[in-house]
């Protein structure tokens, strides 16, 4: 409206209507409307030429100052088009009044807050932009003001002066006094750093303007003068190139070098003179024609800089005719070259060291196609004087110092080569490493020109004030400490290197000791690091000048041993426990190139380097383990630089181990370095065995790639060397089981070249390697250890046989891994290896026996043993009898572990049964022992065990200990119980040799006997173990509880022992006897008494059970037991009559049946002469009597009287059990007699004796007589004396013997008068008795007998006799007897 408004009436309303408006913009929040709205309104006055207007100037320019100074939110559009119709604001009033409008906003300039300066900038690039015309006469007022900005910290201000600044640009400011510092205040800000955050720091303001952000802004108006701003040209050429050499601007070196590039380009393309610098008219601003050349060529980092190497170079080739008229064909041919490499490298593939060779050869080619003495002179002076500005970038520093030694190599004049070479050793910071390597190269390649200046300025810098504490040379040093003496010494030690490496080669030899070794070789004892890792690189670079140069030309250098001494000194003065130096990396590098020259290490020189290295470098904590116990004034290492150095001790040690292989590229050059490594392969920690294992893995590619085969040579030691390698394959560290797999296909590879294949063959099995190796990063145990099988396929199939042996032995010593994983794979490499292989191994089962023996002490992994024993049954089924030799033939007693391995054997019953069979065989036959003299000094025999015997039941014994033997044991049980039984008839009483070890072939000395081994009681426990397996728990546990196997083994009481097994097995396993009797029958016959003994025990007590009769063995145990009864040895006899006596217990229905054998037998036996102890006889009785039971009369009858007299003189034995079995087998006998008038005599013949015993000291003796009359009672042939003995003589019930003797003498005088001569005659006999009871009663029964005898029958007893008597029993010793002498005399009347 206002612009259809009548001017007048515009005029009239402008003073109420502008405050209107203005006051809106506090009222309201939505200010873009307002805006709109007041532009169009002064628009329209200033298009009438308002003359109001000017009044209310004040109150706009403050409301539309804090307007445009408000934050512009650029994500809502109504904010920035309120903001540009503010700044049109601005242009209108510009147009009216424009003097008042430039001051006020320069004068807002001055103020230091952000936002207003932000504001006023903005507006006046706006008013640049579109009030040209205006400005035109405020161009300089402008640029005075605006240096105020220009010193502004913020950078959301500085980001509104560069774009000021480019405004300024396009409209003619920058070419006026003063333009320079806008142009300065861009390049500045190109060479801005990264902005710095604290860890976690973000920025929270959204407006916030980045360092980054604000250089690329920089960077970009940079080259946009460069490139749309034509008037600029001459401004900015040649003044760009000051801002190349300060130190300060070096980050603003890629967009410098691009613009000048671009403008020189122009200028050169077009011939324009300006191109053509004169350095002389632009003074020291622009330095000298060398100081671009330096800079660009110092591009050693190229990526660096924001990628300053490129634009560096470009520019060069660019000025090159203002730099040497003489390098531009050179530069035009070789720059490009150099840029094309860099095109197609990035930071991380960039090879730096080439890069910086390649720099350097184009020095060096510049230099020469310049060939200006003094301009090389000059440029080495500019570039000497550069050195200090390159203390912030050390590395671009050090390589400085190579530019300066080529380019004096390039220099004629001595005097300037040694001016400069004393700048480069006196303004060095020595106590930098960087540093000091940068001056020591550049030294040394200045050597190769100038090798006498160079040694001799290097000796008179070591003689100088430098090295002493008082005030330094030239008054340039200060007072130094030892700290500093001892860095200056390390840059002179290491310049001494460079310089024998660089030196030409036809001058260096004769000074290497006279100048070089002279020199550094009087700090050998330095226990100062930083001189340690000078002179160890400096011995390295020594040994590397020495290799170069002599080439097989048979040079010996005679300190090469000192020099490795000192060497090997160092490494062993470095912590075992952390890495905090590079010591260990730069002595491996310096012993690499030590090793390669003459005269060659000794064998000992040899191994003692290697322990020294490998020790010192596998033996250190993983790289990231933090370093707790570093000294005060050790440096702590970042991670990154702790990872760097062990990845560049790891490469040294690597290179070190290369160059010993590569002097003998054989296998055994390769054993002579690898039986270091492989203890290390077994390491208990994790990172040691990964260290080794990468090793191995890098020297076997070397020496694959190296082998030249020309001879068939035989790789002795594959077997050893897969030993070692294979059971890594299941390592817990995933990198240590693929490095395993690859070091095993490098290995089968060789040998295979070794065979003759060529370098390019392909072998499938070997290849499947590769497939495997995936398969190795699955962790779960089944999948390793398949893979570890199938492994061992390969490996078998490509392996020699000869090897075989080798790699057998090593696995079972890999058995012991400290690695449980690696053990395990051990035996599944074995185990698979001896399957496939096994069968051709025959002369080494034996030590393989014994190795796994030895290993078994020190297993403990429960797998692995188990693994063992599959070994020991794989090796049996392809070599029994060998196995079994070897076996057998181990110390006695077995230790566990030879118990371990024959209980192996018990695992396969088809296999067990064999080796049984086969020891049973043996055991049969061999002697079981051998009598030996007790000694010299006494007489008499003793058994002494023989070995192998010995050894085999044992061996049983274990076998049956496992319970796979089920199967064997039970098919074979009765074939095992007879041996058994046999062995421990053989076993009784026999001893241990003395010499138990020393027969066989298994020699070693003596074990210490356990305390539980005797001879037979390892027969008894193999029985008990046999009946166990067997299943027999029924037969064991009667056993057990009646101590029958402590009984078995006691000499005294074997027979019992045997007669309680005999016992349990018949009553529990019956059915299981007709075998064992049919195997124990052949036995019977054999030579040894003691065999006999116990299976005739065994027989005798079978006889005992019923089950003999049902199982139809009667037959055959009789027969076998009635031979016996002629058996030399009377403790066979003895058993053999117990056995027919036994036959009435078990079968009595078969009495009658062998009636005839059995008394035969039995009448025999008591006739028996050869019987010290009576023990037939007694068993004759016994048996008689149980046999008597069951007798038909008819098969006896004729025989009574003729046992009764057999058994007469037995009735007064002094052996209690044999008076006891005669008494009752008379009493038994009285049932075949009754009725016969011979019997009657007979009983009454024996009746005195028995009466007489009823006082016996032996109870059971009183028992048989009381048994004996009691059942003769009847025979007697008196009525009252048989109801007296049927009624008073019970065994369970006691008997007043004073009154029975009176009543039974009333009796005899009553119904055998006749017979009183004979009794008393009798009873008289008994008074000489042995026993004092049995002389008691006899006086008792001559008393009882006198005393009741009538007047008329004392006509039949002879007086004499009987008082001589009884006057002898008044003297015998036995009051008692004496009373009952006494006693009986009292009865004579």
């Amino acid at each position: 409206m206002s612009h259809l408004m009548a001017h007048d009436k515009l005029e009239e309303q402008l003073p109420k209507l502008i405050p209107t408006i203005l006051s809106l913009y506090k009222k309201n929040t939505e200010h873009y409307v307002i805006s709109k709205s007041l532009c169009q309104v002064l628009d329209a006055s200033v298009n009438m030429g308002s003359r109001v207007l000017e009044t209310q100037i004040d109150s706009l320019l403050t409301t539309l100052n804090q307007q445009v100074c408000a934050p512009v939110d650029y994500s809502n559009p109504l904010t920035v088009k309120n903001h540009n119709e503010v700044l049109r604001c601005f242009s209108i009033l510009a147009n009216t009044f424009p003097d008042r409008l430039v001051m006020f906003v320069l004068q807002k300039l001055e103020n230091s807050n952000e936002r207003i300066r932000m504001g006023s900038l903005s507006v006046l690039r706006h008013l640049i932009n579109s009030s040209t015309s205006i400005m035109e006469s405020k161009k300089l007022l402008i640029l005075a003001s605006i240096r105020q900005p220009l010193a502004d910290h913020s950078n959301k201000v500085k980001k509104r002066v560069v774009q000021v600044i480019s405004a300024m640009a396009h409209h003619g400011y920058l070419e006026l006094e003063g333009g320079d510092l806008l142009v300065k205040f861009i390049i500045q800000h190109c060479a801005l750093p990264d902005t710095y955050y604290r860890p976690g720091q973000r920025p929270s303001d959204p407006e916030e303007v980045t360092n980054e952000a604000l250089r690329s802004m920089c960077d970009n108006t940079l080259h946009l003068f460069t490139t749309t701003v034509g008037r600029l040209t001459d401004v900015l050429w040649p003044m760009l190139l000051y801002y190349l050499t300060p130190g300060q601007y070096s980050n603003a070196t890629a967009p410098l070098c691009k613009s000048l590039t671009l403008l020189g380009t122009k200028k050169r393309a077009s011939q324009e003179p300006n191109f053509n610098i004169d350095f002389n008219e632009h003074g020291r601003c622009l330095l000298e024609e060398g100081a671009p050349f330096t800079r660009c060529v110092n591009g050693s980092f190229p990526f660096r800089s924001r990628g300053h190497g490129a634009p560096s170079l470009s520019l060069l080739n660019v000025i090159s005719p203002n730099i040497h008229p003489n390098a531009e064909t050179l530069w035009e041919k070789e720059i490009p070259a150099l840029l094309s490499y860099l095109e197609e490298s990035t930071p991380e593939t960039l090879d730096n060291k080439k890069w910086e060779e390649s720099l350097l050869q184009f020095l060096a080619k510049s230099l020469v196609a310049i060939a200006d003495d003094k301009w090389s002179c000059q440029l080495a002076v500019e570039a000497t004087r550069y050195l200090s500005t390159y203390n912030q970038s050390l590395e671009e520093k050090s390589f400085l110092y190579r530019c300066i030694g080529v380019t004096l190599q390039h220099c004629s004049n001595k005097e300037v080569v040694q001016k400069q070479l004393q700048e480069m050793l006196i303004s060095a910071r020595h106590n930098d490493a960087i540093e000091r390597a940068g001056v020591a190269m550049g030294i040394g390649l200045c050597a190769s020109s100038h090798l006498d200046a160079t040694l001799a300025k290097l000796d008179d810098f070591g003689k100088s004030d430098a090295f002493k504490k008082a005030s330094g040379i030239f008054s340039l040093l200060k007072d130094k400490n030892d700290s500093d003496v001892e860095k200056m010494k390390s840059t002179l030690i290491l310049c001494y290197g460079y310089v024998a490496l660089r030196a030409p080669e036809d001058q260096i030899l004769s000074r290497i000791d006279s100048d070089i070794l002279r020199s550094i070789s009087k700090h050998f004892n330095t226990k100062d690091l930083t001189m340690k890792l000078s002179l160890i690189q400096s011995v390295g670079l020594i040994a590397r000048a020495i290799s170069t140069v002599v080439r097989n030309q048979g040079y010996m250098f005679v300190r090469k041993q000192e020099l490795m001494g000192v060497m090997m000194d160092f490494i062993k003065a470095e912590p075992t426990d952390a890495m905090r130096t590079p010591v260990r990396h730069l002595v491996m590098t310096t012993c690499a190139n030590l090793i390669n020259l003459e005269p060659a290490l000794t064998e000992n020189e040899n191994f003692d380097m290697l322990r020294t290295c490998l020790n010192g470098v596998y033996g250190l904590p993983p790289v990231n383990t933090p370093d707790k116990d570093r000294g005060k004034d050790e440096e702590v290492l970042e991670p990154q630089q702790r990872e760097a150095l062990y990845k560049d001790t790891f490469n040294a040690l690597q290179e070190l181990l290369r160059n010993i292989l590569a002097r003998d590229l054989s296998p055994n050059g390769l054993q002579s370095v690898f039986k270091h490594i492989e203890e290390w392969l077994s390491s208990g920690q994790g990172h040691e065995r990964e260290r080794a294992m990468n090793t191995t893995a890098h020297i076997l590619e070397f020496y694959f790639n190296n082998l030249h085969v020309k001879n068939m040579v035989t790789f002795h030691n594959l077997g050893s060397l897969l030993g070692r390698l294979a059971p890594r394959c299941t390592d817990p560290n995933p990198l240590v089981r693929r490095a395993a797999i690859d070091c095993i296909y490098t290995l089968l590879y060789i040998q295979l070249r070794y065979e003759g294949f060529s370098l390019d063959y392909k072998d499938d099995s070997v290849e499947r390697l590769i497939t495997l190796r995936e398969s190795m990063d699955n962790p779960d145990h089944s999948v390793l250890y398949k893979t570890c099988s199938e492994l061992a396929k390969i490996i078998s199939k490509r392996l020699p046989q000869q090897q075989l042996n080798t790699l057998i032995f090593m696995l079972i010593e890999g058995l012991v891994d400290s690695q449980s994983n690696c053990s395990r794979a051990s035996s599944v490499l074995l185990n698979t290896l001896l399957k496939n292989r096994g069968a051709g191994l025959q002369d080494l089962v034996s030590e393989m026996l014994e190795v796994l023996h030895i290993r078994l002490q020190m297993i403990s992994e429960e797998q692995v043993k188990v693994s063992v024993a599959q070994s020991i049954l794989i090796l049996a089924t392809q070599h029994l009898q060998t196995v079994i030799n070897t076996l057998i033939s181990y110390p006695l007693p077995f230790d566990s572990w030879s118990c371990e391995m024959w209980i192996a054997l018990g695992a396969d019953s088809k296999l067990a049964s064999q080796i049984m069979e086969m020891l049973m065989e043996k055991l049969n036959i061999m002697v079981p022992y051998v009598d030996k003299k007790e000694s010299m000094m006494r007489g008499g025999l003793t058994k002494v065990a023989t070995s192998h015997p010995l050894a085999m039941t044992c061996a049983l014994k274990e076998m049956m200990l496992n319970g796979q033997s089920q199967e064997a044991v039970v098919s074979l049980f009765p074939q095992l119980f007879s041996s058994l039984l046999v062995r421990l008839g053989s076993s009784v009483g026999v001893t241990l040799p003395k010499d138990i070890n020393s027969s066989g072939t298994h020699r070693k000395s003596p074990t210490k006997l356990s305390a539980g081994f005797d001879v037979c009681g390892v027969a008894v426990e193999a029985l008990r173990i046999l009946l166990a397996r067997a299943q027999l728990d029924h037969v064991v546990k009667p056993l057990d509880q009646e101590g029958a196997w402590d009984k078995m083994k006691d000499p005294q009481q074997h027979i019992t022992g045997v007669t309680l097994l005999a016992r349990a097995m018949a009553k529990h396993a019956g059915p299981r006897l007709p075998a064992i009797v049919e195997c124990l029958c052949p036995c019977l016959n054999n030579i040894y008494e003691c065999q006999r003994v116990t299976i005739t025990a065994f027989f005798s007590e079978l006889l005992n059970h019923h089950v003999v009769t049902e199982l139809m063995m009667m037959d055959v145990l009789m027969n076998n037991m009635m031979e016996r009864i002629s058996d030399p040895c009377c403790t066979v006899r003895m058993l053999a009559v117990r056995g027919l006596g036994n036959i009435a217990v078990g079968s009595p229905e078969k009495v009658n049946k062998y009636a005839k054998e059995l008394l035969a037998a039995m009448s025999s036996g008591m006739e028996e002469k050869d019987d010290p102890g009576k023990r037939i006889t007694l068993e004759a009785m016994s048996g008689l009597s149980k046999v008597l039971l069951y007798l038909d009369k008819k098969n006896v009858q004729l025989l009574v009287v003729y046992i009764f007299m057999k058994i007469k003189p037995f009735l007064e034995s002094e052996n209690d059990e044999i008076r006891c079995a005669s008494i009752m087998l008379l009493g038994n006998l009285s049932k075949f007699g009754s009725g016969e008038p011979v019997f009657k005599d007979q009983i009454h013949n024996v009746l005195v004796s028995l009466l007489l015993h009823l006082s016996d000291p032996n109870l059971q003796v009183v028992k048989a007589c009381k048994y004996a009359m009691r059942v003769c009672a009847p025979v007697v042939g008196s009525e009252l004396i048989t109801t007296m003995f049927q009624n008073h003589l019970h065994e369970d019930k006691s008997l007043h013997y004073g009154e029975f003797i009176n009543d039974l003498t009333k009796y005899i005088i009553q119904d055998f008068p006749g017979m009183l001569n004979f009794y008393h005659i009798t009873v008289i006999q008994f008074f000489k008795s042995s026993w004092a009871e049995v002389r008691a009663g006899a006086a008792m029964f001559i008393g009882f007998l006198l005393g009741n005898l009538p007047e008329e029958l004392f006509s039949h007893i002879n007086m004499g006799s009987v008082t001589k008597g009884l006057v002898m029993l008044l003297q015998d010793p036995d009051p008692v007897v004496r009373v009952k002498a006494a006693e009986a005399m009292g009865h004579f009347h």
